[in-house]
């Protein structure tokens, strides 16, 4: 009896997972999303994702992804970097919190039931539009579409056009678009893509929004911070976002005073490339009380960074 009691008990308890998971087919739970962004204390959406402020967002475009990158490494995050892309506009930096979204190629059956429980959540046309639904103002739309070239477009101007109204961004695809003609008349909106194609998507799937998917060598969580520049993308962990904002505006401002001094010879490039002297310090720390229109982080998080001794 004991036994058929806890067969029932062990029965009852997987038929409740079961439910629990085809309930939420394509969607992590807000506690699996705390349960993979444990470090972010900060707000998060309903369903919990990270929320990086505003602020954070706009500032994170002027820094250097070499800047973004040793925090990064420094703090044991060594694969956080994906190169090699295509993109509409060169010179257009992009910066958002990261929207994700899984696809793959296309299992007949799988579709089929992805499909019958999206239009039980209520989602409105096909498959490529239900990321879509889902961006609000920041989020940048990161997508795995596996590379695929011919029949692999995911968007196209239309589908860009609502990306950009929602979103006040662009996209980062390990994939193809198409309507390049069109894309690159929306203005504001850019796309980090591996191709262009005339065709659209056939053959695939889609198996997650807002969970962790693949760009190159790496691993991206929703609610990451993306910064995409002309060099590549780097994809940044939200607790990490602020200390690289904060260290990326204080090596520009050591930059912009080194840059000055090697102008006006007021010191050498040995003096300037090393370790600066109590001299140059000084002279620094002058320098940046002389130009308080310069900083753009806080004078109290400045001053932590004058009580170092190896900047």
């Amino acid at each position: 009896m004991i036994y058929k009691i806890k067969g029932l008990v062990l029965a009852l308890v997987l038929a409740g997972s079961y439910a629990a998971v085809t309930a939420q087919m394509l969607n992590l739970s807000r506690d699996q999303m705390i349960a993979l962004t444990p470090n972010w204390e900060g707000e998060r959406f309903e369903d919990g994702r990270p929320k990086v402020t505003d602020d954070i967002l706009e500032r994170m475009k002027g820094v250097s992804l070499e800047q973004a990158w040793g925090t990064l490494r420094n703090r044991g995050y060594k694969n956080q970097f994906a190169g090699d892309w295509k993109m509409i506009h060169e010179g257009q930096v992009m910066s958002g919190r990261a929207m994700t979204a899984q696809y793959m190629p296309k299992r007949a059956v799988i579709r089929e039931e992805l499909e019958k429980e999206g239009k039980k959540e209520g989602r409105i046309g096909d498959m490529v539009n239900w990321p879509i639904a889902e961006l609000v103002e920041g989020d940048l739309y990161v997508a795995d579409s596996y590379g695929k070239l011919n029949e692999g477009p995911i968007i196209g101007d239309n589908l860009g056009t609502s990306i950009y109204a929602k979103s006040k961004n662009g996209v980062v695809f390990n994939g193809t678009l198409r309507d390049l003609e069109g894309l690159e008349q929306i203005k504001g909106f850019n796309a980090f893509v591996k191709g262009w194609h005339p065709s659209y998507q056939m053959e695939m799937m889609l198996m997650g929004i807002n969970v962790p998917i693949r760009i190159d060598e790496v691993t991206v969580m929703p609610g990451d911070v993306v910064l995409a520049k002309r060099e590549g993308v780097i994809f940044i962990p939200p607790h990490l976002a602020e200390e690289i904002v904060i260290k990326g505006e204080f090596i520009a401002l050591k930059d912009e005073f080194g840059h000055l001094c090697l102008r006006e010879g007021r010191f050498s490039s040995g003096e300037i490339d090393g370790a600066w002297s109590d001299e140059i310090r000084q002279a620094f720390i002058v320098w940046v009380g002389e130009n308080p229109s310069k900083i753009k982080m806080t004078r109290a998080q400045l001053d932590e960074f004058f009580k170092e001794r190896n900047w």
